[in-house]
């Protein structure tokens, strides 16, 4: 039983307790006897002592209520009020014991509930020989008094005792680790093939390898599809400490396999693609050891290696131009021995998984007709060459290492995480986090001390302030708050930047805390999905309200565009790329009943929930402007080069990108070079500085704007503050031409169109931060001042 249903199952009980008509002076002590100290501690306790003879006895007294004419009761210490406590958890079995055994003390039985918690009140009137209460009736006010302070005293100890009766059983899904005894087999499954270079995932058995018996697909969660993870059993036979120094996979070595002329070019272009090949065992990722020296001299070179790990291992590689497959697998897998009682069958958890892929020739090969092999010494192999014109006949074939480690089952993701430019990443965040600080920190004095010479100007009260012209951002307090154009549009691009930053705060900060970690594979991609939908109801009721403050009257078809403008772009965008994938044949196509089951979503639970927080929201009070509009609108002069919209979204986009491009950096890594990201801390800090610049920023260049007597900000403020999205397309360019080597077209297509997508996202992201601090700042500087 889990612990939320444990909990719940010992609720009623706990409530029914407290409802029983029983004085506290009768049953508290039995109940809690330690908690309700007594003036006669030291009179109980020596009763106590005389009445009974054995520790028998004593337990019995537990159980029991005196009778009516007995005027002491026997007193517990705390220790033994806790221990009899514990033992009452278990449900007893035996009812009938409990009220013989009363009969024979002469005193009257304290029944406990079907749980074994606490007293019964059913029970205690059927002990009794009476009719039993109604669970309804109203207790008296001295069962009110004794259940309010034994609720206070009792609390405490009682979850304790549930959260350690059911803690045994609570896991964390995908969480718990598995231990493994001598000899048990550990299953090597397959997940995907990837390359830097085409950005199509290809599942396992796209190229021709060894097939098991019976070919089991895992079932996979909404990420892994999007991911494009196809997760299969792979014939590779592996037990729990058991070495293997060279086996056969497939086929027997008197028949090797032949790679048709098809299959063999398939093979080629793949090992010219450079693909790798992604295992997991028990859930840990396949990784390849790479050792290197780096800037050392010659006579330091013996000292020390640098050791960093590739995910995956290569398909193959070329050389001369010509294709050799890696055609053997050496797995070296540690185990960390688990602490156990001696009697007991020693335990292990896999905390490693490497492998050195090797190329060794058919010829060079010598097997027996068991399948056992033994591999020739390097020196004297060649490479198994794959010819791209002929049919090909090779051996696929593997070994297994262990070795015994001493790290634990909870460190076992450090390896794959470790990156070598860990201290310049640090450098960089803390870099940047100075820098941002430091100009937010100049540009909110320059702002708040002009604002308040401003203010204190407006608010005069001299002879002459009838006589001096207004100007500046006052000149315009008619106007400023005049409902821009398509407003409608304006507001639901809004209400998705709303559900797009709810969606991105929460998950942030659940996989800082760790709970999307990389081990869990889609469970990031999965909760983002969810999320959105789920935040539509925070979308469309600001959505909503705003849209009511701009003068709207429709509010249906708001709603209606609110919950469709931006996901339908998304979704256009996504089908249309998705197509292509479709036709390379890749796994990273997303699956035509994948698809209806994200338009459901989308209509099923997106749709009626922005439809409902719209509502309520149109129906809420509008915003509260602090002054009136006026009817004819202000003509506005002509404006200074820097005033265009174009130069203010290269100026107001410096300072956000600036806070988080570092971090862009490794984010791009881990989409586009199959990286693990994991640095959710640094993340929530970047998403915090990125907001704090961003509404900064929004500000200043809203109240340039309104100095220079220009009314129309609202969709230029959107507009500006999403400047940071324009530097963010650039950045990628600058990446795909420097960082990537990608030179096809699909994949070039690929590319750019899922970055079009995330430049999109992060500019309503942006714009609605920028936003909704601009409307705060107007409102809160025209409310400042007088106006007549």
């Amino acid at each position: 039983m889990t612990l939320h249903a444990l909990t719940r199952a010992r609720l009623p009980a706990l409530k029914m307790t407290f409802r029983s008509s029983y004085p506290r002076k009768r049953w508290l002590p039995h109940l809690a006897p330690s908690l309700a100290p007594s003036k006669d501690g030291e009179e109980r306790g020596s009763s106590r002592s005389a009445n009974t003879q054995n520790g028998d006895a004593e337990r019995r007294a537990a159980y029991f209520l005196p009778s009516q004419q007995q005027q002491k009761t026997p007193r517990l210490n705390s220790s033994r009020e806790l221990t009899l406590l514990s033992r009452r958890l278990p449900a007893f079995a035996s009812g009938r014991e409990r009220l013989r055994r009363a009969e024979a003390e002469g005193g009257r039985p304290f029944p406990l509930s079907g749980d074994g918690l606490l007293p019964s009140p059913w029970r205690r009137a059927a002990s009794a020989n009476r009719e039993p209460l109604p669970l309804t009736s109203p207790p008296t006010r001295g069962s009110k008094m004794a259940a309010s302070g034994v609720l206070e005293k009792l609390t405490c100890p009682v979850v304790l005792l549930l959260l350690c009766h059911g803690v045994s059983s609570f896991y964390v899904p995908g969480v718990a680790p598995i231990n493994f005894h001598q000899k048990d087999p550990v299953e090597i499954k397959a997940v995907k093939l990837t390359s830097s270079r085409t950005q199509l995932p290809y599942e396992y058995y796209s190229l021709p390898f060894c097939h098991p018996q019976t070919v089991t697909y895992k079932a996979e969660n909404l990420g892994e599809v999007l991911r494009g993870d196809r997760i299969v059993n792979t014939p590779f036979q592996v037990f729990m400490n058991v070495e293997k120094k060279c086996e056969v996979l497939c086929e027997s070595p008197s028949k090797p396999v032949t790679l048709t002329k098809e299959a063999s070019k398939l093979i080629a272009e793949r090992i010219q693609e450079e693909y790798y090949v992604h295992l997991i065992a028990d859930n840990l990722p396949v990784a390849t050891r790479l050792e290197f020296y780096s800037n050392r001299e010659e006579e330091e070179k013996n000292k020390e290696k640098d050791i960093q790990f590739e995910h995956g291992y290569r398909l193959g590689f070329m050389d001369s131009r010509k294709f050799y497959l890696h055609n053997h697998l050496s797995f070296i897998l540690y185990y960390h021995r688990e602490d156990v009682e001696e009697n007991q069958e020693p335990t292990y958890r896999v905390v490693r998984f490497e492998v050195v892929p090797q190329s060794i020739k058919l010829a060079d090969l010598k097997a027996d007709e068991k399948g056992a092999c033994v591999l020739p010494e390097a020196a004297n192999s060649a490479p198994q060459e794959i010819d791209p014109t002929k049919e090909n006949k090779l051996l696929f074939t593997y070994s297994v290492h262990w070795e015994e480690s001493d790290i634990k089952w909870a460190s076992r993701w450090d390896t794959y995480l470790t990156m070598s430019d860990v201290q310049i990443h640090w450098f960089s965040i803390i870099n940047s986090v100075v820098v941002v600080f430091f100009l937010s920190g100049i540009l909110s004095m320059i702002i708040i001390r002009t604002l308040r010479k401003d203010i204190a100007n407006y608010n005069k009260e001299d002879d002459i302030e009838d006589t001096m012209e207004e100007s500046g951002w006052k000149l315009v307090h008619g106007d400023v708050f005049r409902p821009p154009q398509y407003p409608m549009i304006l507001s639901s691009l809004l209400g998705s930047g709303i559900q797009l930053f709810c969606m991105i705060l929460i998950v942030i900060f659940v996989a800082m805390l760790g709970m999307l970690s990389p081990s869990s594979r889609g469970a990031l991609m999965t909760t983002a999905c969810f999320l959105f939908m789920f935040m539509g109801v925070f979308g469309g009721f600001s959505a909503g309200r705003l849209y009511r403050t701009l003068k709207g009257h429709r509010w249906k078809k708001g709603a209606f565009c609110t919950a469709t403008l931006y996901p339908g772009v998304v979704f256009g965008i996504c089908f249309i790329l998705n197509c292509f994938i479709w036709g390379k044949h890749s796994s990273g196509a997303v699956p035509f009943p994948t698809m209806v089951a994200l338009l459901c979503m989308w209509f099923g639970i997106s749709l009626p929930l922005v439809y409902l927080g719209y509502y309520f929201g149109f129906r809420k009070q509008p915003y509260d402007n602090p002054v009136r509009t006026n009817q004819i609108p202000r003509q506005i002069p002509e404006q200074r080069w820097y005033m265009n919209r174009f130069v203010g979204i290269l100026m107001a986009g410096i300072l956000p990108f600036g806070a988080m491009f570092i971090e862009l950096f490794f984010i791009f890594s881990a989409i586009w070079e199959n990286q693990f990201y994991y640095l959710f801390g640094f993340l929530f800090l970047v998403f915090i500085i990125l907001v704090v610049s961003c509404s900064q920023i929004s500000i200043v260049m809203v109240y340039f704007q309104l100095c220079a007597e220009d009314y129309r900000w609202w969709w230029r403020t959107f507009l500006v503050s999403g400047g940071s999205a324009f530097y963010v397309l650039i950045y990628a360019v600058f990446y795909f031409v420097n960082k990537l080597d990608i030179v096809e077209f699909i994949p070039s297509l690929l590319y750019f169109g899922y970055t079009a997508l995330m430049v999109l996202s992060f500019w309503l992201l942006t714009g609605t931060i920028g936003f909704y601090a601009a409307y705060m700042f107007v409102r809160k500087i025209y409310a400042a001042v007088k106006i007549d």
